[in-house]
């Protein structure tokens, strides 16, 4: 079966970067298009973007478009979110995710899911 695993979360200032991995194993990465989702305190778990099976694809959130970016390694069995112009407003937990589906943003599609990694945005 299919396991996914976060890392890189943590503390940054506003206006900082960080870069968070998503590690498959059991099944290979490039049978399966990757969401990255985030929920933060008293909110709904969000969508944030997705990468397709081969990484020639890629959608994105309105709220994140333009300082978030999304890929995979299928070779390494990777994805990545790199997350750049951080705000306050970005603290949340966030999470990979696998489908088979295609590409969405849609949590419900999603049927394997990571333990989640909070990322905090704060001086």
């Amino acid at each position: 079966q299919l396991q996914l695993v976060e890392s890189g979360g943590g503390l940054v200032q506003p206006g900082g970067s960080l870069t968070l991995s998503c590690l498959s194993s059991g099944m290979s990465l490039k049978y399966y298009h990757i969401g990255w989702f985030r929920q933060a305190p008293g909110q709904e778990r969000e969508g944030v973007g997705a990468v397709s099976t081969l990484g020639s694809g890629t959608m994105y959130a309105d709220s994140v478009k333009g300082r978030f970016a999304i890929w995979k390694d299928n070779a390494r069995n990777t994805a990545y979110l790199r997350m750049t112009e951080l705000k306050p407003e970005d603290t949340a937990v966030y999470y990979c995710a696998a489908t088979n589906v295609g590409d969405t943003l849609r949590p419900s599609l999603y049927s394997t899911w990571g333990q989640g990694t909070l990322v905090t945005v704060s001086s």
